[in-house]
């Protein structure tokens, strides 16, 4: 049957949002980095020509790729779908599917639907469109045609975007004394400066690049740390002339190192170049005169209008702020890393910066392009390891593709490490059941992988021995409690993992594994008098880390909770910043939003305000120098905030794969107001609300194709509920609070109570 007549039948209304391998921007080029006015169809010409780096577009890597969209607005849910796949728009138009025809399909999803055609041939231009059958059995229109185009050669990597370059010009400029130039570009990134010199003859001019500055405004030429600071001498020609600075490479972290080795740094791609993390600029002119002043800022896609949040605390927006910048500056390798010093991808900074780029833009490659490469190239932390099946998950609940879980199934097993069980059903690193097979199998080429907890230690990098380190003096045994929880949680997303890719015997077998876990875990390690976990058999000593990540995955008993909770509680920000997502995961799932706001928005050493008061616009790998001796100023991981404010403060979760079924269960402590646009592959999710005594009030909207488990906080005994002009007997839970479910669309609650 041809398109035209199925449109004749269509409804007004079209699906949206089209992605090819979750990629939404497929038709853009870039030239160096920079976007270009070539097309798809350029590009496949300059590949044949053996042109192959001049052009970047955005290259789907395999011959079957996933498609997904967005249901029209005012489409509840799905029933149905039938997609096109051709060699040009105009054959779309005229109703040809000259690749493949997907035939009227009855399903539900509309994420990760996979190609089904004769392979798709590399090096080719393809559109494809959609149309769906929604839940009253209305076949709406076919969604504007979408191109694509497939790599030269087919990869098993996951496809992304190239890298980008953004031109910026210094927020503010000055000359000073024997004509230097200082120019401040407002906040610090990863990028590459050019300079425009007039000069009488011929000259040489010395540039200084930093991300720190004195308190006179200049270059901090000496900043400590691993604070980033450059100087260079650039000679110039007789008239005026345009330079772009010729960054050095830092041997630390590019150095090149062959697969096979247990961590190796990220290399710049050759269409971007080096590139060197700055803010301030200082430049000795000499007898020249600097008249232009540019810095390239190399990023991922990004769309900064994706999320938003605002609330009634000045300095928790700021805290945001800072966080989401963080995410987007820190992008510009194109995989997750750890910062500047090392560039080197580590499963712990990469589970933060996963889950806080959720939340801060609905751009999903990225993330799973560096949790398929930590697959296969992992680090040496036994809790790093046990990450893998935690990310691989967050991947499939966010996007509702199960590609990344259907690649890396063998790998995500090996990862749960059930080869270090013990008759005790707890896992040890230190009893010799460490081999190189099982060791590869998880992807890691080291020697051996040990216990870290948190980082630093005490006695590491500095830090005295009778000092408590970023581990609150943790006690390293041969059983250790931390590692155990993330082994419970391993194995217990791992049968959500199992059961997604349709392995029923093995989802009950890591369900079961996950049970025993937990009961040892809670027997052996749990005192019940205290109501606190100790860091592991035979330890009298109960650190924060102890108790805060069983409370983080779930395994408290419900009676003992209220202990646990106020020992965490007595620890204070006894962690590290990474250990903080963690913590505050804990307090947030055990009630105390109050507290975790007060962490949040604390202003003493460890605080994200001390990030901000020493002068870093991207979050730091540490509290303060003190805590970490080499710490340095552009560390994604230290970015917890930008989720947490989302799944936790504001409550916005998916509950289902692909945000099918979602959770809003705000726990705002005492904000007054606060807002907040939280981006899904589903469109964005919009909530507002206030609250005052007796009074809680909120407007939401729930894109089309999910409903909303919403969470209302109450403590009171009587209350009236009105959604949307009409009275509710909501559902009162477990602490009290009412639970509703709703529907897409925009939505209007008042409580009251008492």
């Amino acid at each position: 049957m041809i398109l035209g007549t199925l449109l004749a039948l269509a409804t007004a209304g079209a699906p949206s949002g089209l992605r090819t391998e979750l990629i939404e921007d497929t038709e853009t080029v870039y030239s160096c980095g920079h976007r270009s006015s070539a097309t798809l169809q350029q590009v496949t010409d300059e590949w044949k020509r053996g042109n192959t780096n001049l052009l970047q577009p955005v290259a789907i890597s395999t011959p079957r790729p996933a498609f997904s969209w967005q249901l029209p607005t005012g489409v509840s849910s799905q029933d149905g779908y039938r997609l096109l796949v051709a060699t040009s728009p105009q054959l779309l138009r005229e109703g040809t599917a000259d690749v493949w025809d997907s035939g009227e399909v009855a399903d539900p999803d509309c994420c990760g639907i996979v190609y089904g055609g004769q392979e798709l041939r590399p090096a080719t231009v393809y559109y494809w469109t959609v149309r769906i059958t929604d839940n009253d059995g209305t076949i709406t229109d076919y969604a504007p045609a979408k191109g694509f185009v497939t790599a030269q050669n087919w990869s098993d990597e996951f496809s992304r975007y190239p890298l980008r370059k953004t031109i910026q010009q210094p927020v503010s400029a000055k000359t000073v004394d024997h004509n230097t130039r200082i120019a401040d570009f407002g906040k610090a990134a990863f990028g590459q400066l050019s300079l425009t010199v007039k000069s009488e003859d011929n000259d040489t001019v010395t540039v200084h690049l930093g991300e720190d500055s004195t308190s006179e405004g200049r270059v901090n030429r000496h900043p400590g740390a691993s604070i980033r600071y450059a100087a260079y001498r650039v000679p110039v020609s007789k008239g005026t002339h345009t330079y772009r600075l010729a960054l050095r490479r830092d041997p630390r972290n590019s150095a090149i190192k062959p697969h096979g080795t247990d961590v190796r740094p990220v290399l710049m791609p050759e269409y971007v170049g080096e590139v060197f993390p700055f803010r301030y600029c200082e430049i000795e002119a000499g007898n020249s005169e600097i008249i232009g002043l540019e810095r390239d800022v190399v990023h991922y896609a990004w769309d900064e209008d994706a999320s938003f949040f605002h609330s009634s605390d000045s300095l928790l927006n700021r805290i945001w702020e800072l966080c989401k910048y963080s995410i987007y500056a820190t992008s510009f390798a194109g995989v997750y890393v750890d910062g500047d010093r090392e560039r080197i991808p580590y499963e712990a900074d990469a589970l933060i910066n996963q889950l806080s780029h959720y939340c801060v833009d609905d751009e999903y490659t990225i993330a799973r392009y560096s949790v398929d490469y930590l697959c296969r190239n992992a680090t040496w932390p036994t809790e790093w390891i046990l990450q893998a099946p935690l990310m691989a998950w967050n991947d499939y609940l966010y996007t509702g593709d199960a590609s990344l879980l259907r690649k890396n199934y063998e790998i995500l097993k090996a990862r749960t490490l059930t080869g270090l069980r013990e008759p005790n059903n707890l896992i040890s690193t230190t009893t010799g059941k460490q081999t190189k097979e099982m060791l590869q199998a998880c992807g890691y080429y080291g020697e051996s992988i040990r216990d870290i907890v948190d980082w630093p230690q005490s006695g590491a990098l500095g830090i005295g021995k009778e000092q408590p380190g970023e581990a609150d003096g943790y006690e390293l045994l041969e059983y250790n409690t931390v590692v155990n929880a993330y082994h419970y949680q391993a194995l217990t997303l791992m049968a959500r993992i199992a059961g997604a890719l349709g392995e029923p015997d093995d989802a009950l077998f890591y369900a079961e594994e996950a049970s025993k876990v937990k009961d040892a875990v809670n027997d052996l390690l749990l005192d019940k008098k205290r109501g606190a976990y100790r860091d592991g058999i035979g330890s009298e000593h109960f650190s924060l880390h102890a108790s805060m990540f069983p409370m983080a995955f779930g395994m408290v008993p419900y009676k003992y909770k209220a202990k646990v909770l106020s020992h965490i509680k007595s620890r204070g920000m006894a962690c590290s910043v990474y250990g903080s997502q963690f913590l505050l995961d804990a307090l947030y799932d055990g009630g105390m939003d109050d507290y975790a706001l007060e962490l949040l928005t604390a202003k003493g050493e460890r605080s994200w305000w001390n990030m901000i008061r020493l002068g870093s616009t991207i979050t730091l790998e540490g509290w303060d120098r003190q805590f970490k001796p080499n710490l340095d100023w552009n560390h994604a991981w230290g970015a917890a905030p930008a989720n947490i404010i989302v799944r936790k403060l504001m409550g916005i979760e998916p509950l289902e794969p692909g945000w099918r079924r979602l959770r809003i269960k705000p726990q705002t402590g005492n904000l007054k107001h606060a807002a907040i646009k939280v981006p899904t592959i589903l469109g964005s999710v919009n909530a507002s609300l206030r609250q005052d005594e007796g009074l809680f009030s909120m407007e939401v909207e729930i894109p089309s194709g999910a409903t909303a488990q919403v969470v209302l906080p109450f403590k009171g005994k009587r209350y009236t509920l009105e959604i949307d002009g009409h009275h509710i007997h909501g559902k009162r839970i477990e602490n009290g609070d009412i639970e509703v479910e709703l529907q897409p669309g925009r939505h209007s609650i008042l409580l009251k109570g008492r």
